[in-house]
């Protein structure tokens, strides 16, 4: 069975991957999916850095992990980037999606909700703040919550620490730290 995790990675860091990590190892799954979002219409007007750069500190950040793939179908379709679309799009008759709590609650909300939670198993990720009751009763249905710490990481507050000239290092894997820095992304211009 395939685990699917879309997002907008901007960057990857080390909570996505724990959350790759607990569904490979609870959900017993044998490939987890990392999929880049193309133009996630969530982020409309928030100035996410080009999808070509998320890709590849994607890639880099998952080198090297057997069981960890990166997918770029969602980079290279026309138009906004939306979850039911990239579900349909794999093979597999029941996909397990994994989502931060954070957005899960939000599903039913999601264009197409209910085929896209008749066709994935949802897998829940801890994070700091969300109660899971909250997200239980909007969901209204049975899914899956990965047993790990929240861990409180987000690609906006790893966006502000480049930008103010902190360090990110040891929040992401030493590939996407040096990428950032290569390619000086979330720096502010000067």
């Amino acid at each position: 069975m395939r685990a699917i995790f879309g997002g907008t990675f901007d960057p990857l860091h080390f909570a996505h991957l724990a959350a790759g990590e607990a569904a490979h190892d609870q959900l017993n799954v044998d490939t987890v999916t990392f999929i880049p979002a193309g133009r996630p219409w969530q982020k409309a007007g928030k100035g996410v850095s080009e999808a070509r750069h998320r890709l590849r500190m994607t890639e880099l950040a998952v080198e090297g992990i057997e069981y960890f793939t990166v997918d770029d179908r969602e980079v290279h379709r026309d138009g906004w980037t939306v979850t039911i679309d990239t579900v349909e799009s794999f093979d597999e008759e029941r996909i397990v999606l994994i989502v931060g709590a954070d957005a899960a609650g939000g599903i039913p909300t999601w264009h197409r909700a209910n085929e896209l939670l008749e066709r994935a198993q949802i897998a829940v990720v801890p994070r700091p703040g969300v109660k899971r009751a909250d997200v239980e009763n909007a969901l209204q249905r049975e899914i899956a919550w990965l047993d790990m710490p929240p861990i409180d990481l987000s690609g906006t507050m790893l966006r502000r620490h480049v930008a103010e000239g902190r360090s990110i290092r040891f929040l992401v894997p030493d590939a996407v730290l040096n990428y950032v820095a290569e390619h000086r992304l979330y720096q502010k211009p000067s």
